[in-house]
C-alpha cells in the first residue's frame, strides 16, 4: 500500500518533516504532498532585524520548491476546510486532496484587528511589511515615549519582544537619542516573561538599561488620537511610538474546520503530537495548543519526533518509543553585541547563561546557515 501523507503548511516543521520522510520512506511506501498557499518559505526570526536595517527581505525568503526534496509534491493553493470523516482537504478552487495521514503545520495568524485602534496606533515586526514600516518609523523617531509590549498570549517567538526592546535601547544609544527617550515594556502577566527563570534573568537587565516594566497590562484598546494604550485593568500609558506584538490566532482553515479551540489552536497530545480524537491527524509547530513556545525551534524538534512516529507506523513498528519531550533551543538577544541561550523541555526549565558575544554571533551564524541545515533536517 502506498500511503498518502499530506502536510498542510510548509514553514520550519512542515518542510523539515517532508524532507526527512522523503529520505526515509520509499516511493512504493508513501507519496508525500505539501500544500502551501503562497509557495514561499519565510525565516520569521529574521524579521526582528529588519527594523534596525540589519537584514533584508531577500535574505529571509526562499521559494518553498527549492527547499523540498524532489520526491515531495508541492501543491500550491488555499485549503478551505478539512473533512476528517472523509479524509479530505477541500481547496478554494473546488478540488479536494485525499490523505491517509495528515499533518497540520498551519502556523499562527496575527490578528491586530482584535485590538480597537491597533491599525492606526501601533506597529510590529511580525511580517516583512510591518517590520519594514517599523524601520521607517524608527528612522523618523527623535525621542519621546517609546512603549514596547505584548497584546495577548500566546504569540509566536516568545523572546522576540524582549529582544526587540533590548535592541532598540542599543539602537537609540547609537543615534544619540537614548537620554531623550523613556522606554516602557508591557507584559500581560505578573512578570516580564511567561517562564519564571527567564523572567528572573531579564528583569534585572531591563532595570539596568533603564527600561520600565509594566506588568498585568492586558491591552483593551489603543487611542491613536490621544496616543494612549489602555489595558483591561484600567491602566493608561502615553506613547509617542508604540510597538506591540498583535494578538495571535490559529489559522482560518483550522477554525473553519472546527478542529481548534476558541482561538483556533489545535488540541494536540503533547507527547504523541496526535490531534485529539483524530488518530490519522497530527499537528506540529505554532498551530498546536501544546504548552511550549510557539517557535521554529519547537516545530523543528516536533517534526523530528513525528518523522520517527510516521515511519514506525508505516513499517508496522511501535510508535510509542518516539515521544516529544518539549525540547526547545533558542537565543535571546540582549543588545550591545551580546545574547543568551534558552534550552529547556517539559521537565527542565531554562537556565539562561550570562549574556555574552559568543551567543550573539552564534545566532547570527545560525541565521545564515539555517537554509542549508534546518529545512533538510540535517540538525
Amino acid at each position: 500500500m502506498i500511503h498518502q501523507i499530506v502536510i498542510l503548511g510548509g514553514g520550519v516543521g512542515g518542510t523539515l518533516l517532508a524532507n526527512v520522510l522523503a529520505r526515509r520512506l520509499r516511493a512504493d511506501e508513501a507519496q508525500i504532498v505539501v500544500i502551501d498557499s503562497h509557495g514561499e518559505h519565510k525565516y520569521q526570526p529574521g524579521w526582528l532585524y529588519l527594523p534596525f536595517g540589519e537584514e533584508t527581505v531577500e535574505n529571509l525568503v526562499r521559494p518553498e520548491r527549492h527547499l523540498l526534496n524532489d520526491r515531495v509534491h508541492l501543491a500550491l493553493g488555499q485549503a478551505t476546510k478539512i473533512v476528517p470523516e472523509r479524509h479530505l482537504i477541500e481547496m478554494s478552487d473546488g478540488s479536494a486532496v485525499p490523505y491517509d495521514i495528515l499533518v497540520l503545520s498551519t502556523g499562527a495568524d496575527i490578528a491586530p484587528d482584535a485590538v480597537p485602534g491597533y491599525a492606526e496606533g501601533a506597529h510590529h515586526f511580525y511580517s516583512e511589511a510591518a517590520a519594514l514600516n517599523l524601520h521607517e518609523q524608527l528612522e523618523r523617531f527623535q525621542g519621546g515615549k517609546l512603549v514596547v509590549g505584548v497584546a495577548d498570549i500566546p504569540y509566536k517567538c516568545p523572546p522576540a519582544p524582549l529582544e526587540f526592546v533590548f535592541k532598540v535601547e542599543e539602537y537609540l544609544q547609537k543615534r544619540g537619542l537614548r537620554e531623550r527617550t523613556e522606554i516602557t515594556y508591557l507584559s500581560p502577566i505578573n512578570r516580564a516573561f511567561t517562564i519564571e527563570s527567564v523572567s528572573e534573568f531579564v528583569t534585572p537587565l531591563l532595570a539596568e538599561r533603564g527600561i520600565a516594566l509594566e506588568t498585568f497590562f492586558n491591552t483593551e484598546q489603543i487611542d491613536p488620537i490621544g496616543k494612549k494604550i489602555i489595558s483591561l485593568e484600567g491602566t493608561e500609558i502615553d506613547y509617542d511610538l508604540l510597538v506591540l506584538v498583535p494578538p495571535h490566532r490559529g489559522a482560518a482553515v483550522i477554525r473553519d474546520s472546527g478542529l481548534g479551540d476558541a482561538q483556533g489552536w489545535i488540541p494536540t497530545d503533547r507527547s504523541t503530537l496526535e490531534v485529539k480524537g483524530h488518530p490519522n491527524i497530527y499537528a506540529i509547530g505554532d498551530a498546536t495548543d501544546i504548552p511550549v513556545s510557539k517557535s521554529g525551534s519547537a516545530a523543528h524538534f516536533e517534526a523530528k519526533v513525528l518523522s520517527d512516529r510516521i515511519v514506525a507506523r508505516i513499517h508496522g513498528e511501535p510508535e510509542d518509543e518516539h515521544i516529544y519531550d518539549g525540547r526547545v533551543l533558542c537565543f535571546l538577544e540582549t543588545g550591545h553585541g551580546q545574547a543568551s541561550q534558552l534550552v529547556f523541555d517539559f521537565a527542565h526549565p531554562p537556565k539562561p547563561p550570562d549574556p555574552n558575544a559568543f551567543y550573539h554571533y552564534e545566532k547570527l551564524l545560525f541565521n545564515r546557515v539555517y537554509w542549508y541545515i534546518v529545512p533538510n533536517g540535517f540538525v
